[in-house]
C-alpha cells in the first residue's frame, strides 16, 4: 500500500478527514447527513445558488432530510456548502452526486458527471478518494473519468485512488436512510479498494466490496433492469386481465401469498424517479458498442414508456361511457404529479405525461399534490414549471368532469374524493372498484 493511501485511511480513521459532496441532491444532500453523523467535516459543493444559499442557511430542499437537522449540522464549522470547486483541495474523499439523464434520443448524458470531473481536475492533489455514485453504464469510471483526473501527471492507485459505489436512495421509504442501506463499493485497484472500504463502512452499517468499478456499475443497472422489467409484466398483465374482467390487483394479492419463487410488483401509469426509466437505457446503448441485443430490456422500457398513455385512452373511454363527453373540452384533475408517494420529487413523473397528453386532446388540466404546491424546474417539460397545485377541497372536484389518480399520497382524503367526485380514474387502486364513479386504469 501506498504512502498515500495509508494517509488517506489514517486520517479516515481518525475523523480528521473532510469529505467533499459534490450534487447537492436526493443523493448528495443524505449521503452529507451522514458522514457528518459518522463524525467528519463535510464540505457540500453545488452550481445551484438558490440551494446553495437554502441549505446554509439550513432549509432543506427534501422533506426526508428536516430543516432542524441541518440547523444542528450548520451549529459549527462541520458542514458548509458553496459552489467554489477550488476548495476540493482540501477534502480527502469528493463524491460526485450529480443527475445522469438521457437525452432526446435516449442516449446517456453524462454533460454533468464530465463538467464535475473537469472541475475537480485542476486541484486534485495527492492523497484523495474520488468516488463516483451517479447511475451510468459500466466502464465509465476507468474509461472517462479516470484519463481526466490523470492528464495533469497524478496517477490513479499510487496517488489517488477511485471509485464506484452506485447509490441506493429510496425517497419516502421510512424503513431505510443511507446509513442503513448497504453500499456496494468498486474500485480501480486493491489500494483504492481499500481506501473506498474505510470510507463508506464508517458511514453506513454495511459497506460490501465488489471485483471492479466495472462490477459496481452494472451491479447498480441490473437493480433498477429487474424492477423496470417486472413492472412492465404486470402493467401488461393488468391490459391482458381487464379484457378477461379479472382484477390484476386481487390476481397480485393471491399471488403474493406463495412464500418463495415470486415477488408483488405493481402496475401504475407509468414509471418516475431518476433511476428505474433511465438505467435500462444507459445498458442498451453500452451493449451496442459490443453487439449484444437487448431486446427483453428494450421491450420492457417500451411497455412502460406506452403506460401513461393506455391511461388517458381508458379515461378518454370512461368519460364517453360514463358521461357521453368527448375529452375535448373536458375538465381533469390530475391527483398527484410527484413520481411516487409520499415525496415532493417529481424527476421523470408519469404525471406530467398525462397532463401533457390531455391537454394536447384538448382537455382543461389542473393538479393537486400536497407535496408539490409548485412544479419545479423539469429536464423534459418546460412549460408546466411555475404551475400551481390547486387546494384541496372534495366538494369543488365535483365540478371537474373526471378526477385522475396519478400518485397516491397518503395525506389525501380518498374517502370525500370518492364522495364528492362523479368519476374517478383509478390508477393505485386506492378506490373501491366496486363504485359506480370509480374506474380502474
Amino acid at each position: 500500500m501506498s504512502d498515500n493511501a495509508k494517509s488517506v485511511i489514517d486520517r479516515l480513521e481518525s475523523r480528521e478527514a473532510v469529505i467533499g459532496i459534490l450534487g447537492m441532491g436526493y443523493v448528495g444532500l443524505p449521503l452529507a447527513v451522514a458522514a457528518f453523523q459518522a463524525g467528519y467535516r463535510v464540505l457540500g459543493f453545488d452550481v445551484d445558488d438558490a440551494k446553495i444559499e437554502a441549505l446554509n442557511a439550513a432549509k432543506s430542499p427534501i422533506e426526508r432530510v428536516p430543516d432542524s437537522l441541518l440547523a444542528t449540522m450548520r451549529e459549527g464549522d462541520r458542514f458548509h456548502v458553496t459552489s467554489d470547486f477550488s476548495q476540493t483541495v482540501e477534502c480527502d474523499a469528493l463524491v460526485i452526486c450529480v443527475p445522469t439523464p438521457l437525452s432526446k434520443h435516449r442516449e446517456p448524458d453524462l454533460t454533468y458527471v464530465l463538467q464535475t470531473v473537469e472541475a475537480i481536475r485542476p486541484h486534485l492533489r495527492a492523497g484523495q478518494l474520488i468516488s463516483l455514485e451517479s447511475t451510468t453504464y459500466p466502464g465509465t469510471t476507468r474509461d472517462l473519468m479516470k484519463p481526466i483526473l490523470e492528464s495533469d501527471g497524478l496517477k490513479s492507485g499510487e496517488d489517488f485512488f477511485l471509485a464506484y459505489s452506485p447509490e441506493r436512495e429510496d425517497p419516502g421509504n421510512p424503513d431505510f436512510e443511507t446509513r442503513t442501506i448497504p453500499k456496494v463499493v468498486g474500485a480501480d485497484g486493491e489500494a483504492a479498494l481499500d481506501v473506498a472500504m474505510t470510507f463508506y463502512g464508517s458511514v453506513v452499517d454495511k459497506a460490501v466490496p465488489v471485483a471492479s468499478c466495472e462490477v459496481a456499475e452494472a451491479v447498480k443497472l441490473t437493480e433498477n433492469i429487474f424492477r423496470s422489467v417486472n413492472i412492465a409484466l404486470v402493467n401488461e398483465l393488468k391490459l391482458i386481465y381487464a379484457k378477461m374482467g379479472i382484477s390484476v390487483w386481487d390476481v397480485i394479492e393471491g399471488a403474493a401469498t406463495k412464500p418463495f419463487g415470486y415477488m408483488p410488483f405493481y402496475p401504475g401509469p407509468g414509471l418516475g424517479g431518476h433511476c428505474i426509466p433511465i438505467d435500462p437505457f444507459y445498458l442498451t446503448w453500452r451493449a451496442r458498442e459490443f453487439q449484444v441485443p437487448t431486446r427483453f430490456i428494450e421491450l420492457a422500457g417500451e411497455v412502460n414508456l406506452m403506460a401513461p398513455y393506455h391511461v388517458v385512452e381508458e379515461l378518454v373511454r370512461a368519460l364517453s361511457d360514463r358521461k357521453q363527453k368527448a375529452v375535448a373540452g373536458a375538465r381533469v384533475l390530475v391527483l398527484g404529479v410527484a413520481y411516487k408517494k409520499n415525496v415532493e420529487d417529481t424527476r421523470e413523473s408519469p404525471g406530467f405525461v398525462l397532463i401533457e397528453e390531455l391537454e394536447s386532446r384538448g382537455a382543461k388540466v389542473e393538479f393537486y399534490d400536497p407535496y408539490v404546491p409548485v412544479i419545479p424546474n423539469l429536464r423534459e417539460h418546460p412549460e408546466m414549471v411555475g404551475r400551481r397545485s390547486v387546494d384541496f377541497n372534495p366538494a369543488a372536484f365535483a365540478e371537474y368532469d373526471a378526477v385522475l389518480l396519478c400518485t397516491d399520497h397518503d395525506k389525501v382524503d380518498y374517502e370525500a374524493v370518492a364522495k364528492h367526485c362523479e368519476l374517478v380514474i383509478d390508477t393505485r387502486n386506492v378506490f373501491d372498484a366496486s363504485a359506480d364513479n370509480i374506474f380502474p386504469a
